[in-house]
């Protein structure tokens, strides 16, 4: 009987009311406004179809207009399309049929029945509409029926443009396991989609970790107590567990290395590692000459530890072995290098207890990735707090132990890596940036999948991102664009009959987003949910207070930001002084000694944790501690 009612000639409603709510492709579910037809078809080809329109062109107030989706009967399915574009057309053949306008259908899917009667949508057209078959308005059970997939594999992250509600729906396996990107430009809620999008995968997937690089520290207080934040005062990262290429580059400053002492690290390097294990076994200290690499198999690139003392000790009996005053230049050049960036506070995150010595990968893997979760499955890593030259290097060393843990452990532990800002760490450009990083990031993308690691990125310039990464992402968020590069490439990226609906992009409101790909019933057009005001995205790089002139307060201002400035700087082993500033406010020892005290390394951070600037310390503020504590990260 279904059949019979679903093969009907029109789509006029013949069942009363009373009779309960119709089923999809009943006459009566798809029915436009008073059971009129919106069009008719006119012409057809692959993948679209021109459907002429009465003028005017909307019945009842439901108007036919770019953006708005069109069911065609064809068969026994109902063909689902956009409409992409709308013209004023007065041909013989549109006048046939009484219409003064046209709508380009782009073809999406249909509504078929079931054996057992119920309807269903499936992706893909297998029977074309043909010429004078009509067309009307997507009644909203039908739209529920295409996009309303709910489930225990989807998430919900907003509402539909077409109908606020009908919810947004994303099937959450599809879109991790073959990676997902956010696109937009700056200032049109592309912080708070992902928030949203993380929010959602962190309810529908608790044993999922989530590793986010947050490259300018806004989302420390998006996700409450779930989260762990990471900084460089609370981060402990050896410099050991840096290979070799990641090394050079601190050691350098993100400079190319000077070939010659270059070769030096290369050589000397392993045989640290030599030394150290050989001094950890117990055995008395060996003559560190006599070392020889091959015999444990360390290269400059195995993950062990070693002293910084004894690097440069060996690089220092290297130098007095020569008599060439030219050569031994070269040496010295380099261990002025190594101890400059070990005495520099803002590298502490790396080279505390540098001499001391300690295999902790264990334990910093741990606390990356919350192996040991404890209710907080996730970690914010704050990359605004680095140094500037440094930042590849971390984001390099990150990824690829993100990378090497999933293949070592066989995928016991998936993890979903999200990098903030992609383009800066991927470059389209093979002369930009730090290749390892580039190659860390290509890594996951390419085969993360299969060792449980995927991957989220998220961008405002998709043109300046490797394309090869992004390719790999067959889940799209794309938010408004401008840039022709950028529409360009996301172009390129979708593959869906459904391309036209791009042209869209430019006109986006804020928080709207346009979803392609895997994760989707159909390219979709949506709203993303609004946050609560204290989980919005918030850079903690921005002032929250204004100095206006003529106010009381200026001279303390600038007095405590000249003095966190030049606190950047300070060496941590010396203790801080106290000094009175002008105004008589509180010393800088007792007003910085909550900015530059070590934090928790599970404590989350508060927003109003700053008196006079908003602005954490970041890339450049180090923790000062009296000198009798210990300086070892804790674990939990």
């Amino acid at each position: 009987m279904a059949d019979n009612a679903f093969a009907s000639s029109g789509r006029e409603a013949d069942a009363p009311e009373s009779a309960g709510k119709p089923a999809v492709g009943t006459p009566a579910m798809g029915k436009p406004a008073l059971g009129k037809p919106m069009g008719y078809v006119l012409s057809v080809n692959g993948s679209q179809s021109t459907v002429g329109l009465p003028a005017p062109v909307s019945v009842d107030n439901a108007r036919a207009t770019v953006g708005k989706f069109l069911s065609v009967r064809s068969g026994k399915s109902y063909l689902i399309g956009m409409i992409t574009d709308v013209a004023a057309d007065a041909s013989p053949a549109a006048r046939e049929y009484g219409c003064r306008a046209i709508a380009r259908l782009d073809m999406m899917g249909e509504i078929r029945l079931r054996p057992d009667g119920k309807p269903f949508f499936q992706r893909g057209v297998t029977d074309y509409p043909a010429i004078g078959d009509e067309a009307a308005l997507l009644t909203s059970e039908e739209l529920r029926l295409v996009y309303d997939v709910s489930s225990d594999d989807t998430i919900n992250i907003g509402q539909l443009q077409q109908d606020d509600t009908i919810g947004a729906y994303v099937n959450v396996n599809e879109m991790l396991s073959k990676h997902f990107a956010v696109l937009g430009t700056t200032g049109v809620g592309k912080s708070s989609g992902v928030a949203v999008i993380l929010q959602q995968i962190l309810d529908a997937r608790p044993n999922l970790r989530i590793f986010l690089l947050d490259g300018h520290n806004e989302y420390g207080r998006c996700f409450g107590e779930r989260a762990q934040v990471l900084n460089p005062r609370n981060l402990r990262l050896p410099f050991w567990l840096f290979n070799f290429e990641e090394f050079v580059d601190v050691i350098f400053g993100a400079r190319p290395g000077v070939e010659e002492e270059v070769a030096i690290l290369g050589e000397v390097i392993p045989r640290a590692k030599v030394a150290y294990n050989q001094y950890r076994s117990g055995s008395e200290r060996p003559g560190i000459k006599r070392n020889d690499p091959r015999a444990t198999g360390f290269t400059a690139d195995t993950p062990v530890p070693y002293r910084l003392a004894d690097l440069i000790t060996l690089i220092d009996e290297q130098m007095g072995k020569l008599e060439n005053r030219a050569s031994r230049l070269t040496f010295h050049r380099l261990i002025t290098r190594i101890e400059t960036v070990r005495n520099d506070p803002r590298y502490t995150f790396m080279f505390d207890n540098a001499n001391v010595g300690g295999d902790t990968m264990a334990e910093v893997l741990t606390q990356l990735f919350r192996l040991r979760s404890d209710g907080r499955p996730m970690t914010v890593m704050q990359l605004a707090g680095f140094p500037a030259e440094v930042v590849d290097s971390v984001v390099s060393v990150l990824c690829r132990m993100a990378f090497d843990f999933g293949l070592w452990s066989d995928g016991a532990v998936p993890l979903l890596f999200v990098c903030e800002e992609a383009h800066r760490y991927a470059s389209a450009d093979r002369n930009v940036g730090f290749g390892p990083t580039r190659r860390a990031l290509s890594r996951i993308a390419k085969e993360g999948r299969k060792y449980g690691i995927f991957l989220g990125l998220v961008t405002q310039r998709p043109a300046e991102l490797d394309a090869t990464i992004i390719s790999q992402c067959s889940t799209l968020f794309a938010m408004r664009m401008a840039n022709d590069r950028d529409q360009a490439l996301l172009r390129s990226a979708v593959s869906d009959a459904a391309a036209n609906v791009l042209a869209f992009v430019p006109s986006l409101g804020t928080r709207e987003v346009l979803g392609f790909g895997e994760g989707l019933a159909l390219p979709t057009r949506l709203k993303f949910k609004e946050l609560p005001r204290h989980m919005l995205p918030k850079s903690e790089a921005t002032i929250s207070a204004r100095v206006e002139n003529g106010t009381g307060d200026t001279d303390g201002f600038i007095n405590t930001v000249v003095e966190r400035w030049r606190g950047a700087t300070m060496s941590h082993q010396q203790k801080t002084e106290e000094v009175k500033v002008d105004d008589g406010t509180q010393d800088i020892d007792t007003l910085a000694k909550g900015e530059f005290g070590a934090m928790p390394v599970n404590s989350g951070l508060t927003p109003d944790r700053f008196r006079i600037l908003k602005k954490p310390l970041g890339a450049s503020l180090e923790p000062e501690s009296p000198p009798h504590e210990s300086r070892r990260p804790v674990f939990r």
